[in-house]
């Protein structure tokens, strides 16, 4: 079975909380409420300075993904 590249979380324990999770590499989880991340992946130090530019581009993605889920919702 194939997974979206971006799923939207919730949890009561957090109620004001915005949950996406990528789930391709590089996986991670942000909470757009204040914008924090948390990788589910150990990264070398090469890693990291590779992935700079690519986090920013799948954060924004992320974003825009809620945006969409909202509208749809909306709708």
């Amino acid at each position: 079975m194939e997974f979206p590249k971006f799923l939207l979380g919730d949890n009561t324990d957090y109620p004001t909380a915005i949950f996406i999770v990528h789930t391709e590499y590089p996986r991670f989880i942000i909470n757009l409420e204040n914008d924090k991340v948390e990788w589910l992946e150990d990264f070398t130090k090469e890693d990291e300075k590779e992935l700079e530019t690519e986090a920013e581009n799948l954060i924004e993605q992320a974003t825009a993904f809620y945006d969409r889920e909202v509208s749809r919702y909306e709708d």
